[in-house]
């Protein structure tokens, strides 16, 4: 046999016997325990990933015994659109949702979402800390309808989570706008108390079944964690953004101003930070990533101790991704990949082996995924995603043919009124096709394709080459088929 005959022969062998014990694993508990970790704005930027900064210990040990999503993406890179699309299993053309105040209910009043369809199948479900939105409206404060018990830490705003402790404050070791390094423990955050929270909740439900989400509010801005986790870094050692240009060819409406963390900067000339600050502030990103992860692992170490591994699945995603200078962006609210694609990891019960996909799959298809790996009922109003159980027996496979985000403009409308333009984003295994289309009349006002094969980072515009002609009609075609779907 030769050499290249018998890795096939040895890669095909180990993929079987995945898949086997794959199987195994989803008939391993009659009634799973889900363990639903979310955190906010964290993009696909962690050692499981490949990344060689980042230190993500926990997740990355999650990514050893669970099915990593290499290509997951997000229905709209910005919190309140993109949970509730993947909390009630519908797009965002069905729920007509793209600014942040606006709750789900104001458009769906009686649709069941994912906790609250494990609720009404006899589970115990409790919420700790973000899961849905933090709304305007103090009358929402979450979704009570979701949840067994009343949630908490759930509602409240990321400019209030300021440091508590007992005694004297320490010093700010960091004056870079949008950025606190303070020498306090991790209960001094909101999720170092939610990490607290979410161990003694898991202790209360242990002898029953359980959907327990925790959500963090880390990474999202502003960045600050704990000093320690500044200090897993070296300043000197962090490199500034790559292709920190505006791509060739990009239609204007496709950028945006950054101002979650460019309003830091505004009383500059040019209203950005210096490269020395840039520095800074993916020094603070960074550590805040390993602030979260540290909290995860809490997390994760209560279920072990509690001996519940066996018995629960564990799925742990980001609402969307980020932009840390790349393209001149900040932040987020855009359809380019660092914003669409989000880390995505789901572990089942005892599974012990990783595993990875390269398939392309959206939040949106986590709710009809857990579903069906937990032998649920459909809910009677329907999901518009797909169940991603093939996946688990073929990694290789797929489900479908594109993955769509969408984002509209201006970035943040104003509370009640329509926005003006749309853009449809489609995500195949090789091209990001992206239309802008009038609100009102739905004409297109500009396109955008990129070739990940030629070009990962999307810094060119390829609409108006040969590629790009022989292209774009099929993939407009596909981009109909994706949104007809919802």
């Amino acid at each position: 046999m030769t050499r290249i005959n018998f890795r096939r022969t040895t890669f095909c062998i180990l993929t079987s016997l995945m898949v086997a014990s794959s199987a195994a694993w989803m008939q391993a508990a009659e009634k799973p325990n889900v363990l639903f970790i979310a955190v906010d704005d964290l993009r696909v930027e962690l050692g499981c990933y490949g990344d060689t900064v980042v230190k993500s210990p926990n997740i990355d040990k999650l990514a050893s015994r669970g099915l990593l999503f290499e290509q997951a993406y997000c229905q709209q890179a910005v919190c309140n659109p993109s949970r509730a699309s993947m909390l009630t299993g519908l797009g965002l053309d069905t729920l007509q949702i793209h600014d942040l105040p606006t709750h789900f209910r104001e458009r769906v009043p009686d649709v069941v979402t994912l906790p609250q369809h494990f609720m009404q199948s006899g589970y115990e479900t409790r919420d700790v800390g973000k899961i849905f939105h933090n709304w305007i409206q103090v009358e929402y404060k979450g979704d009570a309808a979701s949840w067994s018990v009343p949630a908490v830490m759930h509602f409240n705003s990321h400019g209030n989570d300021k440091p508590l402790v007992e005694g004297k404050l320490p010093r700010n070791l960091s004056e870079v706008p949008r950025t606190e390094m303070m020498d306090v423990p991790d209960e001094a955050y909101f999720d170092g108390r939610i990490a607290q929270l979410a161990v003694e909740a898991m202790n209360e439900v242990k002898d029953e079944p359980f959907f327990l989400a925790v959500g963090f509010w880390k990474p999202h801005a502003p960045f600050n964690p704990p000093k320690k986790y500044w200090d897993l870094y070296e300043r000197s050692e962090i490199e500034l953004a790559m292709n920190r240009d505006q791509p060739t060819n990009v239609p204007g409406i496709a950028m945006h101003d950054g101002r979650e963390i460019l309003r830091g900067f505004k009383d500059r000339p040019d209203g950005r930070p210096t490269l020395e600050e840039e520095r800074a502030l993916r020094h603070g990103y960074y550590a805040a990533t390993s602030f979260v992860d540290a909290q995860i692992g809490k997390v994760l170490d209560e279920l072990d101790r509690l001996k519940l591994r066996e018995s629960t699945l564990v799925v742990f995603w980001s609402d969307h991704g980020f932009h840390l200078g790349e393209k001149t962006l900040w932040a987020k609210t855009s359809n380019f990949e660092l914003d669409a694609r989000v880390p995505m990891i789901i572990s089942l019960p005892g599974q012990t082996e990783a595993m990875r996909t390269s398939a392309i799959v959206e939040l949106l298809d986590v709710y009809p995924t857990l579903v069906d790996l937990c032998g649920l009922e459909q809910p009677a109003s329907g999901l518009e995603g797909v169940s991603l159980r093939p996946l688990f027996e073929d990694p290789a496979g797929s489900v479908q043919a594109a993955a769509l985000t969408q984002h509209c403009r201006p970035a943040y409308p104003k509370p009640g009124e329509a926005p003006e333009a749309m853009g449809y984003s489609i995500r195949t295994p090789r091209f990001r096709y992206t239309e802008w289309r009038d609100y009102e009349d739905g004409s297109v006002i500009a396109t955008e394709l990129y070739d990940h094969e030629n070009d990962p980072q999307e810094m060119k515009n390829v609409i108006g080459s040969k590629l790009g002609k022989r292209e774009q009609p099929k993939l407009r075609a596909l981009l109909d088929q994706t949104r007809s779907r919802q």
